[in-house]
């Protein structure tokens, strides 16, 4: 009885960790194509960057879709640490990716001395993110510490770091119409670049960690 109540435990999570990852990717898929689109049309930077931080959202979560289709609720632990380790892998490659992306736009922001844009659409973008990525990342933490699985749980690291990205833009959109502080978003993109590439570095290590366990073995 315990044995099926935990294997029923095990695909109830699996479930909800694939559901999480799918809505994650149909989210930032849309928020990149508008973005990117709005961005370009009008002529924003900024939005267009918030679309490229959503690509790389899309390249994490789709790399935690693989891993949990790929090693199921009833997968052997060899085949689960080897998704896992894979996955990992691509999670840590995808913080080092949206730190260079940060630093080349932060960088570029302040030397051309151009604020975020203050578009109605940047507005909404960011306020829909700061609604729904906080709940996301929270649900793809518990979930991923529950399964037992280091992939979701960094996977929702990156959504946190998300966030907090959405958070800088809708506060330097504020602070650049209110006191014409156009490098406040930048600078404080630039404060979370340290816990980016700590992030990455790891989860980088966890990855070689699973594979060195997996050489034990």
């Amino acid at each position: 009885m315990a044995g099926a109540t935990a294997v029923g435990r095990r695909e109830t999570l699996h479930r909800r960790g694939v559901r999480l990852e799918v809505f994650t990717i149909a989210w930032n898929v849309v928020e990149a194509v508008v973005a990117v689109g709005v961005g370009i049309a009008v002529g924003s930077v900024a939005l267009v960057g918030f679309g490229v931080d959503s690509g790389i959202e899309v390249i994490s979560a789709v790399a935690l879709l693989w891993r949990l289709l790929k090693a199921g609720p009833h997968a052997s632990v060899p085949e689960e640490s080897a998704a896992e380790r894979k996955a990992l892998y691509l999670v840590a490659a995808t913080f080092f990716l949206l730190a260079l992306y940060i630093l080349y736009e932060a960088v570029g922001a302040l030397l051309s001395g151009e604020g975020p844009d203050s578009s109605t659409v940047a507005l909404v973008l960011s306020v829909l993110s700061l609604l729904i990525m906080p709940i996301l990342a929270y649900l793809k933490g518990k979930t991923g510490r529950e399964m037992g699985s280091r992939a979701l749980v960094a996977d929702s690291k990156e959504t946190w770091v998300c966030s907090y990205l959405s958070l800088a833009l809708l506060l330097g959109v504020g602070l650049n119409v209110a006191f014409g502080w156009w490098w406040a978003d930048p600078v404080g993109a630039l404060a979370m670049l340290p816990v980016i590439v700590w992030q990455g570095w790891e989860t980088l290590g966890e990855a070689r960690e699973v594979e060195e366990d997996d050489d034990d073995d």
